[in-house]
């Protein structure tokens, strides 16, 4: 769903990443840097850029930060009840866009610039947050050109992205870039260990199979399942020998993604539904009356929207994951195996650098990311998948 709701890194000797306890700073872990010129920037009005870029990787907490520094920004010092209300969306001078599309929609875009020339009602500054910017394509790059250039006095806009490469050279010039820092696996893994209890074993693994990636990681470590599926989607591609090999774990990579896509959205699905028709008043299986079932449609239309925006998610993670075994085959073929990311693999993928050369494994590498290009451009999953893993099975592209 695309809603408007109203309301470098360091250098020197690297710190110990720590949460931080106080309002509205508490939910960032380990950007200590950002914080530090995010804080300075809210207490300071010559600090201050009417428009910012967060960057990060997966999982680095950029959205996380990007309302923090909204709640610093609109509320008083010290009004902790204004700044809970940023953080919960609720601020009336909070406008956000999110989108759980594959893109970011002109018309959502649109919505959102008409929202940052209104005055801050109740805060000092107006705050205009952009999820995913890096989801928009040219023509809505363009929309948000002017409002960024021109901004009201009192308006901020906060763009968040994995890099700043991801966005047009005209955005990139009218914001302030600020770049966050990428924790260790030991940080990751201590972190998921005080949020969930699970074995540090379990742990340590996970923040290293994710990539550091704390969303993924906390969930691998929580979901044996999705640790499965993920070790089963790396054997499907490790076993591929030939054409009929590579369409079949095509095939089963996709179910496994459509699989793990619906476990996420599923449940999540059914409480929205039911939550709608208990605000319509209507009873747990009772009859939809005519005149609220366009309502219920737009929910389903946003939620199949949601979907597939999950499952090419799923797939690019895939991807990542199979870069990551490449990854650690060159290793092999280097000599240098001794930081492994796919350790519960090793075996296997030291008797495939021993049988593939340097040259084939980028070769295999360098097309997943023609694959990842291919799917950005809405090439169908299945398709993608079945011609990058034949490259794999024979060394060529196709």
């Amino acid at each position: 769903m695309t809603s408007v709701t109203p309301a470098p890194p360091p250098t020197g000797e690297q710190r110990e990443p720590v949460a931080h306890d106080s309002v509205p700073w508490g939910a960032v872990w380990g950007q200590e840097d950002a914080i530090a010129q995010l804080r300075a920037a809210s207490e300071d009005p010559s600090q201050l850029a009417h428009a910012w870029l967060i960057t990060g990787p997966a999982g680095s907490g950029r959205s996380t930060l990007a309302y923090a520094f909204a709640a610093a920004l609109i509320a008083e010092p010290g009004d902790e009840a204004a700044m809970r209300q940023v953080l919960a969306g609720t601020h009336p001078d909070l406008a956000a866009l999110r989108t759980e599309g594959v893109i970011i929609s002109i018309k959502d875009a649109r919505a959102l610039v008409e929202r940052s020339y209104f005055s801050p009602s109740l805060g000092r500054y107006r705050v205009i947050v952009m999820e995913d910017a890096d989801r928009m394509v040219e023509r809505t790059s363009n929309v948000l050109l002017k409002a960024l250039e021109e901004p009201p006095e009192r308006t901020v806009w906060i763009l968040c992205a994995p890099s700043d490469a991801d966005l047009l050279p005209t955005i990139r010039s009218r914001v302030r870039t600020l770049r966050l820092r990428e924790p260790a696996v030991d940080d990751v893994a201590r972190l998921i260990v005080q949020r969930t209890g699970v074995d540090p074993v379990i742990a340590e693994q996970s923040a290293r199979l994710a990539q550091r990636h704390i969303g993924m990681a906390q969930r691998l470590a929580t979901d044996e399942a999705a640790r499965a599926r993920r070790e089963e989607t790396l054997r499907s591609v490790l076993a591929v020998r030939g054409v009929g090999d590579a369409v079949e774990a095509a095939a089963r990579i996709v179910q496994l993604a459509t699989d793990d896509a619906k476990s996420l959205t599923a449940e999540r699905d059914e409480a929205e539904r039911e939550s709608l028709l208990r605000t319509l008043g209507i009873a747990p299986g009772g009859a939809v009356p005519p005149a609220v079932r366009g309502q219920l449609s737009a929910l389903e239309d946003d939620q199949k929207r949601r979907a597939t925006r999950s499952l090419r998610d799923g797939i690019d993670r895939v991807l990542t994951d199979l870069e990551s075994m490449y990854r650690d085959t060159l290793m092999f073929q280097f000599g240098r195996d001794a930081d492994l990311i796919n350790r519960e693999l090793s075996d296997d993928i030291a008797a495939l650098a021993s049988a593939w050369t340097p040259e084939r494994t980028l070769i295999v590498l360098d097309q997943i990311a023609l694959t990842r290009t291919h799917l950005e451009g809405n090439a169908a999953p299945l398709l993608a998948l079945e011609s990058m893993l034949v490259t794999v099975a024979s060394g060529r592209t196709p």
